[in-house]
């Protein structure tokens, strides 16, 4: 999976305005519908949600990767987004989030989507890089700072 094949900066947020999980899933997921390549939001929406109450997908450090499989859409989809505030997205460390990147892949196919987990969560192992994130002032700098 190459990262930068599927982020540019017209799916990368700084200030999200979000203050609870199901506020910024539904903002990330208005950035995924602007690329046109969702057939039924709301089935993503629903993908997303279902996958949420099965487990939460806040991970450690400030990070939440919520994630889905839908038919609503024929390719890997993903966006990254940032905020200035803390958000409780229920993850594993106890800790609030405020690095989100989501993903929506199609259900037939499970390769790229567990690639592109992996490699997110490979690149956000480092405190540097989370901490360049956060500071991000624009789309172009976030996007950077994630594929340096």
């Amino acid at each position: 999976m190459n990262l930068k094949k599927a982020l540019s900066p017209a799916v990368v947020r700084t200030g999200m305005v979000g203050r609870t999980k199901e506020e910024i899933i539904d903002e990330m997921i208005e950035v995924l519908a602007s690329t046109g390549k969702i057939s039924d939001v709301e089935r993503a929406r629903a993908a997303i949600r279902e996958r949420e109450r099965k487990m939460s997908t806040g991970m450690e450090h400030g990070i939440a990767i919520p994630h889905g499989k839908t038919d609503a859409v024929t390719e890997l989809l993903a966006c990254v987004g940032v905020t200035a505030h803390d958000v409780d997205f229920g993850a594993l460390d106890g800790k609030p989030s405020r690095i989100f990147i989501m993903t929506l892949s199609p259900v037939d196919r499970t390769g790229p989507h567990i690639q592109f987990l992996a490699e997110i969560s490979q690149l956000l192992r480092s405190a540097d890089k989370r901490q360049k994130l956060l500071e991000a002032s624009s789309p172009d700098a976030l996007l950077k700072a994630l594929l340096a």
